[in-house]
């Protein structure tokens, strides 16, 4: 294949190779999707032991076991991909995922098994996590191994696209599926459907893979006889190639992950959980500004191969840091404008002795929240009713203001019935909704600025994941590539942004502030900035050569 690049068409050979690597990740990404997009009803179907709020974040603790593991499948995958071929990892890869993904189709919930049915459910996420591990690592280098010099950024940027492509696929299906039927039905059993169509997804994918041939870098290498014998040692044994991956890891895929999981996910949970959005609303805006940036995912990252990868990819952590805050005040605005007025107008105050007041996370329903302080804050948690706190006098009984009504807490100590806590549950509630905290109202939606306020989040998402293929590529030597540049994308991905939804979310839930959540991905991406700036060399006039010199 030609290095010359320049002005050359792609060959027939190499669309093949790109649209059989794309076309199988998109379903992957279906496949992992699936539950992030229907985390709401997972957590009644598999954490029902608990109440809601708790739910809720323990349901998407399961989602982050999935990219807590990731790392882990870079690993096992990683080797296995630099020793035996990129081609056979990846099949093995999509078998894993798209099996694990069609058990939790048939999987009985709570109700029907009780715990063994969350704790099968995070083992099958562990396992779609180990898969997914070693997935996108296959993907992007077959297809940068087989692009011609000076279009890797352009030939990469199609796998870019297959997680956006996956996730709006995932919430085509579910829309398709709540259509076809009433909510009570979706909820109770309908949400399994999109999970048992991958398997018809899972036999094309498989099919398709099957008609590949192997890298020819990889081919050659191993022609030739030098192929890696210890992918692991040289990867991260070696201070030369050790120091690379830290630098890939803090100075690149950590800021793209966090830009990532808040342009596509944690939006959709804000609009949710947060603004109190109607879900299959939510998924249609979502969905509108995910199909408007797919092409922005190629023109990245094709203007890659022209500017670099480099400034594309920091300019898009910059403006997320710079512009998060307005951006998602606005989406409330839009969204929510009662909401918006209710905070400005009926202000929610707690006003306790900072000393009884505890942190509103109680994933295992254990914590019983008994002072007064505790009492109001986790009354207004489980609404999602956002709130400031004003320190009062040490052995002060804590108070709600809503607005000009005052409502006084109480000790639960002494609630044995729980005839308190359900008097001042209900007096809460009324004051609340009086004020105007009431779910998004759908004739007051400003659609096409939410729609446009999320394609800027969705922009942001394709200039820091677009060129992020092809620079992870040229970062690293053929022979431990694989090895090499996996681990870095998926401890970025997978831990600071596959944690995101999870940390966000119960950050806003323990300090009330609609917007306290963003501070994890600003000052993630931050530091990606800083640190890129300083100490990632550009790559997009690298060779890729066999000897991986």
């Amino acid at each position: 294949m030609s290095k010359a690049g320049g002005a050359q068409r792609m060959t027939a050979e190499e669309r093949r190779v790109i649209f059989a690597s794309s076309l199988g990740t998109v379903f992957e990404w279906y496949d992992f999707y699936l539950y992030g997009s229907l985390a709401a009803i997972i957590s009644v179907q598999f954490f029902s032991g608990v109440n809601p709020t708790a739910a809720f974040i323990f349901a998407l603790l399961a989602f982050a076991a999935g990219f807590a593991v990731r790392p882990f499948g870079a690993i096992v995958f990683g080797r296995l991909g630099d020793l035996v071929g990129r081609k056979y990892t990846f099949l093995i890869t999509i078998l894993i995922m798209g099996l694990s993904t069609f058990i939790v189709g048939l999987l009985p919930g709570y109700a029907a098994i009780g715990f063994a049915a969350p704790a099968i459910l995070i083992a099958l996420r562990l396992a779609q996590g180990l898969a997914l591990g070693g997935e996108y690592g296959g993907a992007a280098i077959y297809v940068a191994e087989h692009a011609p010099h000076g279009k890797r950024g352009a030939y990469t940027a199609w796998i870019q696209t297959t997680a956006t492509l996956g996730l709006f696929l995932s919430l085509l299906v579910i829309l398709g599926c709540r259509l076809s039927m009433d909510k009570e039905s979706f909820e109770a059993w309908g949400w399994r459907i999109p999970f048992l169509l991958s398997i018809v997804l899972l036999g094309i994918s498989v099919w398709i893979r099957l008609k590949l041939n192997e890298s020819p870098l990889f081919q050659k290498m191993k022609e030739e006889g030098t192929l890696s014998k210890a992918p692991l040692t040289e990867s991260f044994a070696r201070w030369g190639n050790l120091k690379i991956v830290i630098i890939a890891l803090v100075g690149l895929t950590a800021g793209q992950a966090v830009v990532w999981y808040t342009g596509q996910f944690y939006a959709l949970f804000f609009l949710t959980q947060v603004l109190k959005v109607e879900s299959q609303t939510a998924n249609i805006l979502i969905g509108g500004a995910l199909l408007l940036g797919v092409p922005f995912f190629v023109i990245f990252g094709a203007l890659s191969d022209r500017i670099g990868r480099k400034p594309i990819i920091l300019a898009g952590c910059l403006l997320a840091v710079v512009t998060y805050f307005p951006l998602f005040s606005a989406l409330t605005h839009f969204a929510n404008p009662r909401l918006e007025a209710a905070q400005e107008y009926s202000p929610v105050v707690v006003i306790a002795d900072p000393a009884t007041c505890s942190f509103q996370f109680n994933p295992v329903g254990t914590a019983a929240f008994t002072s007064s302080c505790d009492v109001a804050k986790s009354a207004l948690a489980q609404r999602g009713i956002p709130y400031s706190n004003v320190a009062a006098a040490p052995g002060t009984v804590a108070e709600v203001h809503v607005g000009e009504v005052t409502l006084s807490s109480f000790d639960a100590s002494d609630d044995a019935d729980g005839a308190k806590r359900a008097h001042f549950t209900r007096a809460l509630a009324y004051a609340v909704e009086e004020a105007g905290y009431l779910p998004a109202d759908p004739d007051t939606i400003n659609y096409p600025m939410v729609v446009a306020i999320l394609f800027i989040l969705v922009l942001y998402v394709t200039m820091v994941y677009g060129p992020i293929a092809a620079m992870l590529v040229e970062l690293f030597p053929t022979r431990i590539r694989y090895t090499s540049m996996s681990l870095p994308y998926h401890i970025g991905n997978g831990w600071f942004g596959g944690f995101l939804p999870t940390v966000s979310f119960a950050i806003v839930a323990a300090t009330g502030n609609l917007y306290s959540g963003l501070w994890y991905p600003v000052i993630i991406a931050a530091m990606t900035f800083i640190v890129g700036l300083i100490f990632v060399p550009e790559t997009k006039d690298r060779e890729l050569h066999p000897e991986g010199s």
